[in-house]
């Protein structure tokens, strides 16, 4: 059942300032994401590569710290919960949290751990290539108890907790299993983005979310059309055992199942383009049919942020999975890992509706 997201804006704006001061935890592997920044004009003379002229270096929270960074742009409070090693860039994740005024408490330092670095080298406003440092070992189980600890003591003061899994090491069966019990007791909704190594682990979550990639497979079969989207988003509530599940499809928007209704909502991709300089600012060309992207990196956890914290917030999941939407078309006009704050969110509702 499409949507047409131009008729609810004005109820969608209303949403906006309610996110405001909502406390929100997210649990997960926590990153440094790393940005060497350069020009380009040359090949190496030693392979069919760039030769990057270095210009300058820049850092921000990757993985479950960009949903955080995320939900703490939108204005609410935020609890980050997770483990990173005694290193340098844990050094830098916890400078990163405490910039973005997000509380550190629950992030743990194991000096048994690495601190999971993804470096990109980016050109021309292009990536050039990553290059990831990480290890995806298991908690020690004394660092597993103490950061569960943490968590069961600040979930009663929650409006609800995000659950992003990297498939680091942090979250196992058992582990997930634990938090959304716990989460279940205090009626604290969990907002999940899976990993693929586990299919069962979530049960009783209020929405997960996923790519149609990985939705694909989960069902054991590539989703080509509406009708294979729709069958894996109904075997996906079963599977999950979940309230809701919404599958984000890239230039096609996403796609929402509930438990509670008999048909999906497709929310289709914003159809207009903008430039990078020109996100979120009135006056955007509508001659394309589909948004100019420069980088898809953390569009779904955008996607996640926003849902959580628009249902924490109290609206429904339909209009949460609305206002998610829109946010992803102005992060994916971003270069790099970025947020979306609520007066970009505004305008882009504007935007939309003129």
């Amino acid at each position: 059942m499409p949507t047409n997201i131009a008729d609810a804006v004005p109820r969608l704006k209303r949403w906006i300032p309610r996110l405001r001061g909502k406390r929100i935890g997210v649990l997960g592997d926590l990153m440094l994401d790393r940005y060497l920044w350069g020009t380009a004009s040359r090949l190496s003379p030693e392979a069919a590569v760039p030769v990057v002229d270095f210009v300058e270096e820049s850092e921000c929270l990757g993985g479950a710290g960009n949903v955080a960074a995320n939900i703490a742009a939108l204005g609410a409070k935020v609890e980050a919960f997770g483990a990173i090693g005694n290193d340098e860039a844990g050094r830098g994740v916890q400078k990163c949290l405490r910039a973005l005024g997000i509380v550190e408490k629950g992030v743990i330092a194991d000096s048994k751990r690495v601190t999971t670095v993804k470096t990109r080298i980016i050109a021309r406003h292009q990536q050039v290539v990553r290059v990831d440092r990480e290890r995806r070992e298991p908690l020690r189980a004394e660092t597993q108890e103490k950061l569960l600890r943490l968590l069961f003591f600040a979930l009663k003061k929650l409006d609800a907790l995000v659950l992003s899994d990297y498939d680091k090491g942090l979250i196992t069966d058992d582990f997930a299993d634990r938090v959304l019990s716990a989460a279940h007791q205090l009626k604290v909704p969990v907002f999940v983005k899976p990993k693929t190594s586990r299919l069962y682990a979530y049960r009783g979550a209020r929405a997960i979310v996923c790519n149609a990639k990985e939705a694909g497979f989960y069902v054991t079969r590539s989703l080509a059309d509406e009708k294979s989207v729709e069958e894996a988003g109904r075997a996906l509530l079963a599977h999950f055992g979940c309230s809701a599940v919404v599958i984000t499809r890239g230039e096609k928007g996403l796609s929402v199942f509930e438990e509670a209704s008999p048909r999906h909502l497709l929310i289709p991709a914003t159809s207009f383009e903008v430039t990078y300089a020109r996100v979120g600012q009135p006056g955007i060309e509508r001659g394309a049919t589909g948004r100019q992207v420069f980088d898809v990196t953390g569009a779904g956890d955008t996607v996640l942020s926003v849902l959580a914290t628009a249902a924490a917030a109290g609206a429904p999941l339909a209009d949460a999975a609305l206002l998610a939407n829109t946010a992803a078309g102005v992060v994916v006009g971003k270069l790099g890992t970025a947020s979306v704050s609520p007066q970009e969110l505004v305008h882009a509702l504007d935007d939309i509706r003129r």
